[in-house]
């Protein structure tokens, strides 16, 4: 593929995004930026959401895993189910009742100030490093087969695709998003479709006949029954559970779709909806990520060693243009997804919970609209500033590290929002962020020394469990008297 082609289908696909939210932001005001008045049709938000969960670092990551964890990785996927029915039947109930914009003024209401701005901290700083991470691998690959033809610097690619983000959502932020995450889902479905299809006429044989190969294969194992391995289905099903809980029941980035519902019930119809289709839609993926290995091995194709470079790799470079600009189409559609509700709920979050710009009774619409504009001006740039960051260190394992490390952050939500709800306890709101220090820091350790420290044992997503538990101990060790 051309340069010249790549940047063609990048315009005219932004260009679709721009005639999308000048239809959905006209007369939009707070309201519609951050819950899209609440009149978004829970269908349109639940298809939505499989883009919005499948991540650019998802689209490239989920194929390549298959190399080395085959396709284990279902066992999370069913996890999800519980998970969102948990969302659906104890979270959304209290988040609706207490009519919130922001989830994290349940912990002011509950514990008090301290608690509030730790959790609304701890969003903050997982999703900026988190949106910034998978912006840059995304970027960072139309660097490479666009921008770096004419030479132009990486920060003027990423600022003017953060500023087209900004530019198409500023106005009517989630009410906007709703309805491009429709769009970046439908693409990036298409283009893992396509791909099968077109590795179907590569090999020369039917799709039935892939899938035979791909269930004779290495590649199709689910279950793990080494209770030692990261890969062990209990500690996957239980993980996939937890993880759709606070990735998403306790993450202002998804719950913000889920709260633009007309009704609670609307908004559970959503959830249960998208935890049942989240199983085919990953099940493709991975069928798809089994397919590329054996495509490699039938052509003598040397598997890269960064395996998330697979999928990129025979897309462009061996299954012919149409593959290359197929890919290129679900990856921009990846990348859009991810970082337009990003940013507009880091925007939401640091303007209600630090702002507290609904609760300014003697400012005008207007000027609360102002200091939300600047607010999202502001979380831009930050985005911006690290993602540009995360390029000057330009160390893959480093990047990813950060990644870990941003991802701690919700065990401490987790276990908040456990000891609020399944407790009547009170706690000393000032020790709360001390708490919220130390349960990270122990996991992390944890991580490092667990098979010294338990025979072998190796941590895998189970760890988030872990950090809640610690969480809510420390939370049980700070009660205060009155209940």
């Amino acid at each position: 593929m051309s340069p010249q082609l790549i940047l063609l289908v990048f315009l005219s696909y932004t260009a679709l995004l721009f005639v999308v939210s000048f239809v959905t932001s006209r007369k939009a005001d707070n309201q519609s930026f951050f819950v899209g008045n609440k009149k978004s049709p829970w269908f349109v938000v639940a298809y939505g959401m499989i883009g919005a969960s499948l991540s650019g670092v998802t689209f490239i990551s989920i194929p390549g895993w298959v190399g080395k964890t085959q396709l284990s990785y279902m066992m999370v996927v069913f996890g999800y189910i519980v998970g969102y029915y948990a969302i659906a039947y104890i979270l959304l109930p209290l988040y609706y009742k207490l009519k919130l914009t922001s989830i994290y003024s349940y912990l002011n209401t509950r514990f008090g100030f301290w608690s509030y701005k730790t959790g609304s901290f701890y969003f903050l700083l997982s999703r900026i490093i988190g949106a910034s991470f998978r912006m840059f691998l995304v970027v960072n690959i139309l660097q490479i087969f666009v921008f770096d033809e004419w030479n132009i610097p990486f920060a003027v690619t990423i600022s003017l695709f953060i500023f087209l983000i900004w530019l198409y959502t500023f106005k009517g932020g989630i009410k906007t998003i709703v309805w491009t995450d429709t769009l970046q889902t439908t693409f990036m479905l298409l283009s893992v479709v396509v791909s099968i299809y077109l590795i179907v006429k590569a090999l020369n044989v039917d799709l039935g006949a892939l899938i035979n190969m791909v269930a004779d294969s290495s590649y199709s194992k689910i279950v793990y029954t080494d209770w030692h391995s990261k890969l062990f289905y209990g500690k996957q099903f239980i993980s996939g559970a937890f993880i759709a809980i606070v990735m998403t029941g306790l993450d202002q980035d998804m719950m913000q779709k889920n709260l633009s519902c007309r009704t609670l019930k609307d908004s559970q119809k959503n959830v249960i909806t998208l935890s049942w289709i989240l199983v085919p839609v990953n099940l493709i993926f991975l069928f798809l990520g089994a397919s590329l290995f054996i495509y490699a091995g039938s052509s003598g194709i040397t598997i890269p060693v960064l395996t998330d470079d697979l999928f990129p790799m025979i897309s462009i470079k061996y299954l012919g243009t149409f593959a290359g600009m197929t890919f290129i189409i679900g990856l921009i559609a990846a990348a859009y997804s991810s970082a337009d509700s990003a940013l507009t709920a880091l925007t939401t979050s640091f303007s209600v919970d630090f702002l507290g710009i609904e609760k300014r009774k003697n400012v005008s619409e207007k000027d609360k609209i102002r200091t939300r504009t600047y607010v999202h001006i502001g979380i831009s740039l930050i985005v911006l500033f690290t993602v540009i960051l995360f390029r000057e260190i330009n160390d893959q394992a480093v990047i990813a590290k950060l990644f870990t490390i941003a991802g701690y952050t919700y065990g401490p939500l987790l276990g908040m929002f456990s000891f609020g709800l399944f407790t009547k306890y009170k706690v000393k709101d000032k020790f709360v962020p001390i708490v919220a220090l130390i349960s990270p820091v122990i996991c992390y350790f944890l991580s490092l020394y667990s098979e010294q420290i338990f025979a072998g044992y190796k941590f895998g997503f189970e760890l988030l469990v872990v950090n809640g538990l610690i969480t809510f101990i420390g939370f049980y060790f700070i009660r205060s008297k009155k209940s």
